[in-house]
């Protein structure tokens, strides 16, 4: 059993624990507040760009078919861009959309290699021998559309250039404080029944006038519309991150506090145990001294 000094000396570190995952639990609620009003603000952008561009591309029938609107004939490979955080103290949060990916590439049946945003998924696949293509990290804690415009154009590239013949994004979705959802979503090409599928039902169709042509605003619109989805999953991982790392830390701080609890109770029996032992040595060496004193009387009456 510990002693009284070794569970006080505990008790002291698990506090200090405990006023550092408080304070990161009150960091990550006012994160959280913040990345969920730009998920929110993005989410009906991106809905309406989707609509626009499966308009345009409805109404440009056969006339033009755009390589990023065009599924290949025969797929071989495919590139996953897994987005995850670059720091931990998160729960099971980079675990399981990583491991999503990772089952999702295992019954693929084609090569998957890997485009990383985040240093949790880029160490969870290198520790797998996992093909990485190419990897960016150290988002700025408010992310533009142009810091992940770099992982996106890569993707685009590397489609257009023929290395892979698929783009899935794995991101975590956020739907509340309380609840995330790992999301596994084709990228490119872009289908275009998926499009239509934006599209309200029935009704009077928009009716645009294509200048310079239905080709050239594709070019223009398609990229835009990638670089438009891949920034909302950012987001959207982001705001999942900081409610997991919210929670996790609100979890530790109530397990610290039961600990410290216990701990407490336990270094009050050691203390008691203590007193207990240390009356029971004053309690023998007095009736030890009697017994000397009484031995030594006797002693002294024999002698005279």
């Amino acid at each position: 059993m510990a002693t009284a000094r070794e569970i006080r000396r505990r008790i002291r570190s698990v506090r200090n624990i405990r006023q550092i995952t408080r304070a990161l639990e009150a960091v990550s609620a006012s994160k959280v507040r913040r990345a969920q009003d730009a998920v929110q603000g993005t989410r009906p952008y991106a809905s309406k760009a989707r609509q626009l561009l499966a308009d345009v591309a409805a109404l440009a029938g056969g006339e033009t078919r755009h390589p990023l609107l065009t599924r290949r004939d025969v797929v071989n490979s495919a590139y996953i861009l897994l987005i995850t955080s670059d720091r931990g103290l998160c729960g099971a949060f980079n675990t399981n959309v990583a491991r999503e990916a990772f089952d999702f590439a295992r019954d693929y049946g084609k090569p998957v290699s890997y485009v990383t945003i985040g240093r949790k998924g880029r160490d969870f696949l290198y520790r797998r021998g996992r093909k990485i293509v190419a990897e960016f990290a150290n988002l700025p804690a408010r992310p533009s559309l142009l810091d992940t415009t770099a992982a996106t154009r890569t993707l685009i590239q590397d489609f257009l250039d023929g290395k892979c013949d698929e783009v899935y994004l794995a991101y975590t979705e956020f739907r509340s404080m309380v609840s995330q959802r790992p999301v596994i979503r084709r990228l490119l090409p872009l289908a275009a029944e998926e499009l239509a599928g934006d599209l309200p039902k029935g009704g009077p169709r928009p009716a645009y006038e294509f200048e310079p042509g239905p080709a050239e605003i594709l070019d223009g619109l398609l990229p835009r519309l990638t670089e438009m989805q891949v920034y909302v999953a950012v987001l959207e991982s982001l705001a999942s991150e900081h409610a997991a790392r919210m929670v996790a830390m609100r979890n530790a701080t109530d397990s610290a506090s039961d600990l410290i609890f216990s701990l407490t109770l336990s270094y009050n029996k050691a203390r008691q145990q203590g007193i207990t032992n240390e009356l029971l040595d004053i309690a023998g060496g007095t009736s030890a001294l009697e017994q000397a004193l009484k031995e030594a009387a006797a002693a002294s009456r024999l002698r005279e």
